[in-house]
């Protein structure tokens, strides 16, 4: 359609993109997923982007990123999705959480470009030990990085809190250096990096006084913590540590602007989930959407569409849900929520939908969506560009 009968709503734009598809379907949009891109790249400041994968999912859609100046390796979450990435090109990936896939650890170690290519997280000895036989059976070395935790741990003794994901057992300087102490000792696998996820920063939404008072102490504290401790490591290892990661999408420009930061992690900002609204430090553009089909009219102010239990992982709340964003005028019921088969929606936007319409979602979270279809439609504007296939679609979980 051109000029006075171009689609202008949101719905209208992918109900015109996506008509001749069968719903489910879940659509991508490229301006603003590229508008997305362009801006994590500016909030960076020069500081590279690392792609993180699991918040995507969709192996054209990470090249895509990846040709973009500013954006440099991924970081997997698996062992097994690395290898996978390095045979379709990817250069340079981190293994963003510790493995304990003996036999993809092996696989690792016995490829030599794959070695190179490849990073893997350790936060406890029980990890190196296994990373180090695989290296020592194939009769070379692996690099590892030393997972930090950058949680906020304010307080003293019993009344010390703990703000922030319980994610690593390493948090101080002495501890990192314990941990470098053993991989130096231990042989067939070296310290190439280490990685500070600040969780109650990067994943938590701006939402009053309190938070960002918590989100500018932890900043304040991890910034002199992480030198600290690239400097016990450095010591220990006895040479600099080429790779500090830092980051999320929430957080990239505080990440960035510590010098000892050398790299930073972005993936639900490419495609803003309903979780990233509510962040002061950047617009959210969303970019991801599915869409389910109405297949009844079950009462007045009320229409039923097929599917749509795709509820996000973390704590069983509201914030897990998908919303439904067009047409507007929509929420869920909240006795039945989202549905395994349908889901009932309600409200003043219900009147106006027929059997067969389209009601358009965004998720809760970003990648998690793409293991529900096997392939997802790439739009811009009104029209289908093109059509790629998710990870599920080329027959991958690495869940």
């Amino acid at each position: 359609m051109t000029g006075t009968d171009a689609p202008r709503t949101l719905g209208e734009r992918l109900d015109a993109a996506t008509a001749h598809l069968p719903a489910p379907v879940v659509v991508v949009d490229l301006d603003a997923l590229e508008a997305n891109a362009t801006d994590l790249v500016r909030r960076a400041g020069g500081v590279p982007v690392r792609v993180a994968s699991k918040s995507v999912r969709v192996r054209a859609v990470l090249e895509q990123v990846l040709a973009r100046p500013g954006f440099h390796g991924v970081m997997a979450y698996s062992v097994r999705e690395a290898l996978w990435l390095v045979s379709h090109g990817v250069e340079d990936v981190l293994v963003g959480y510790p493995s304990v896939d003996a036999q993809a650890l092996g696989d690792l170690a016995g490829d030599p470009h794959a070695a190179r290519a490849v990073t893997v997280m350790v936060d406890d000895v029980a990890q190196v030990e296994l990373v180090a036989r695989a290296a020592e059976a194939a009769g070379r070395s692996l690099s590892v990085c030393l997972d930090v935790d950058a949680s906020l741990r304010p307080g003293v003794g019993a009344f010390r809190v703990h703000l922030g994901t319980r994610r690593s057992p390493v948090h101080s300087p002495a501890d990192a250096a314990a941990l470098a102490r053993r991989v130096v000792a231990r042989g067939g696998v070296e310290v190439r990096g280490l990685m500070f996820y600040e969780a109650q920063v990067a994943g938590l939404p701006d939402t009053g006084p309190a938070v960002r008072l918590v989100k500018r102490a932890s900043v304040a504290e991890l910034a002199r913590r992480r030198s600290a401790v690239l400097h016990a490591v450095e010591d220990v290892v006895g040479h600099a540590v080429p790779l500090v990661n830092s980051g999320g999408s929430g957080s990239i420009e505080v990440s960035a602007r510590d010098r000892a930061v050398t790299e930073v992690t972005a993936g639900s900002g490419l495609f803003v989930p309903t979780l990233f609204d509510h962040y002061r430090s950047f617009a959210p553009r969303p970019a991801a959407f599915f869409g389910l089909d109405v297949v009844r009219r079950p009462a007045r102010g009320y229409a039923t569409v097929q599917g749509g239990g795709y509820v996000a992982s973390g704590p069983a709340t509201r914030s897990r849900l998908p919303l439904p964003v067009a047409p507007d005028g929509l929420r869920l019921t909240g006795r039945e929520g989202a549905g395994e088969v349908q889901t009932p929606l309600q409200g003043p936007g219900a009147h106006g939908l027929a059997v067969g319409d389209r009601v358009w979602f965004r998720h809760a979270k970003a990648g998690e969506v793409m293991e529900r279809f096997d392939v997802v439609h790439l739009v811009r504007g009104d029209r289908l560009v093109r059509t790629v296939p998710t990870y599920r679609g080329e027959q991958r979980a690495f869940g």
